[in-house]
């Protein structure tokens, strides 16, 4: 029978419920136990594609292809496992799942309601999720008491009558604050957050505090007697370093293993957590420090660029350094000198996005890589600005272009959208050119990369590009499309049009990343020793 462990939060957003979750799902799975994750995001959007990175972070893409919230992202690169569109759920795609089943004819002339129909439709998605898996770990987006979230809530309060009170944990995550006048933690938030819920229907059977100070007993005692649960069962996620210290830490708590007791399985030994303490422990010992510069639309929104800022992370901890990030938004770029805002770091990497009207700070950044000898990795958007910069500078393409294949323009259209072609979102396969930088760095003759966006290499220009030195280092089997180019006699200039960020794991580095930190440590030191 599958399990289910129900995650929700209160007092404010952005409290911390996708990590506890992630967290729940590591230790889960490091005890042998099959674990799949959904996120329920009550916004009506039908998903995250066309969201406003300003407002809600970047866009998570899944292997089949589902553009989904950010936290998404947390679920892959703790639990390690691949996420799909049935792990992510919308109010959008609920309603639409209804009204296209009522149209249908599908529930007979009945009254479509709230209850029950959206209802069952949200607990169909959570079995569905669930399939195969002993434990299902379901995030509710937002918070308790939201108008939104109220299906969400009575579907998870009804699943009990079909699945069995037994086979369900409700863990409620809310905040503590720490009151600096009086030097107090405050315990009445968390009273009136699961109060809030209990009104909805739903006892909490473990809850989490959010801190920035430690929680002693007695206050714990406190919250378990007004909250009705045991003392024992409150535990705390203090601010930390980084969120992948969380895992360990509400282990030595005993999170896991009063879960699982609560649902009634094995919780006896230890979960084999050993890569995720070596990884800490290179975390805690890093000797010396690289600056990249993070070019791009949104560079200054901390969670426009999640996936990106955790795999250079991941690639400096392989490589025994500190990652400093130097967002540089590219408008900016665009009226500043490259030098004055590039000078000085070690590396440059220009993210993905949506296309907007010009390339010219990306432009600028490719420009200065190329001629200054700096590490560049340009993912989607950033391939399209070095392959554009190199026609124009190096080709003497001066109005060499990224825009539609078939425009109607005198000026070469080097990158875009071919005439006809469909977006490429999720994994592709790429054949990886023998005898390049890429391949060797891969190990591999073929890899499975995820797209989220559809802007393609022309390839009438192909031949061109490459007698000058900007080489093709993959293609898509399928249609022939370059997905890879990398400009010999560079120490490392590689553009993919696909964004490797999204397979970075804290326990395995993408290759790509982890050989572009490599790199940039071995060019710093390099100059550092001449210097000297």
């Amino acid at each position: 029978m599958t399990k289910y462990i129900f995650v929700t939060g209160g007092v404010v957003s952005s409290l911390g419920k996708g990590i506890t979750a992630a967290s729940l799902g590591t230790l889960m799975k490091s005890r042998g136990f099959r674990v799949s994750s959904i996120k329920m995001d009550p916004y009506i959007n039908y998903d995250a594609g066309a969201m406003s990175p300003f407002q809600h972070g970047e866009v998570f893409v899944t292997w089949d292809g589902a553009e989904t919230d950010l936290d998404l992202g947390h679920y892959e690169r703790f639990i390690g496992e691949p996420i799909a569109a049935v792990n992510s759920c919308t109010t959008g795609k609920v309603y639409s799942a209804v009204i296209q089943r009522e149209r249908a004819g599908g529930y007979g002339g009945g009254t479509v309601q709230v209850i029950p129909h959206i209802t069952n439709e949200i607990q169909d998605r959570i079995v569905r999720a669930g399939e195969g898996k002993d434990i299902v770990i379901a995030e509710i987006g937002g918070t308790v008491g939201d108008i939104e979230g109220l299906p969400y809530l009575e579907a998870i309060r009804q699943l009990p009558a079909r699945v069995g009170r037994e086979n369900i944990v409700y863990c409620h995550v809310t905040l503590v604050p720490y009151i600096a006048a009086s030097a107090e933690l405050k315990t009445k938030p968390t009273q009136h957050s699961v109060n809030e819920l209990r009104r909805i229907g739903i006892q909490p059977d473990v809850i989490v505090l959010r801190c920035q100070q430690d929680v002693d007993q007695g206050m714990k005692d406190k919250i378990g007697l007004f909250c009705s649960v045991d003392p024992k069962l409150v535990f705390e996620a203090k601010d930390a370093d980084t969120i992948y210290r969380i895992p360990p830490t509400l282990h030595k708590q005993g999170f896991d293993m009063a879960i699982l007791r609560k649902l009634g399985l094995p919780a006896d030994g230890e979960p084999d957590l050993r890569d995720w303490e070596k990884f800490l422990t290179r975390y805690d010992n890093r000797k010396d420090e690289v600056t990249v510069a993070l070019v791009g639309k949104y560079a200054d929104i901390k969670d426009a660029y999640l996936s990106v800022n955790e795999a250079l992370l991941h690639a400096g901890v392989a490589n025994d350094v500190k990652v400093n990030i130097k967002p540089i938004e590219v408008e900016k770029l665009e009226t500043c000198s490259a030098e004055e805002m590039l000078s000085g770091v070690d590396a440059i990497f220009v993210p993905g996005g949506a296309e907007h009207k010009n390339l010219n700070g990306e432009i600028k950044a490719a420009k200065y890589a190329r001629e200054k000898g700096v590490p560049y990795f340009g993912t989607c958007l950033g391939m399209q600005a070095m392959v554009v910069e190199f026609a124009r500078d190096v080709l003497g393409l001066v109005n060499a272009d990224s825009t539609e294949f078939n425009k109607n323009t005198d000026a070469p259209v080097i990158c875009g959208v071919a005439e006809g072609s469909a977006p490429r979102i999720g994994a592709y396969k790429c054949n990886l050119v023998s005898g390049t930088k890429t391949a060797a760095i891969y190990k591999e003759t073929s890899v499975d990369e995820r797209h989220s966006r559809h802007y393609e290499i022309n390839n009438e220009y192909t031949e061109q590009l490459e007698k000058a030195g900007l080489k093709v280092a993959g293609r898509c089997p399928s249609a022939g499309q370059v997905e890879i180019l990398e400009i010999s006699g560079h120490p490392w200039m590689i553009g993919v049009q696909f964004q490797p960020e999204f397979l970075s794991r804290p326990v395995k580095p993408h290759p790509l990343f982890e050989d572009f930190i490599r790199t940039a440590i071995q060019l710093k030191k390099t100059a550092e020793n001449k210097q000297n």
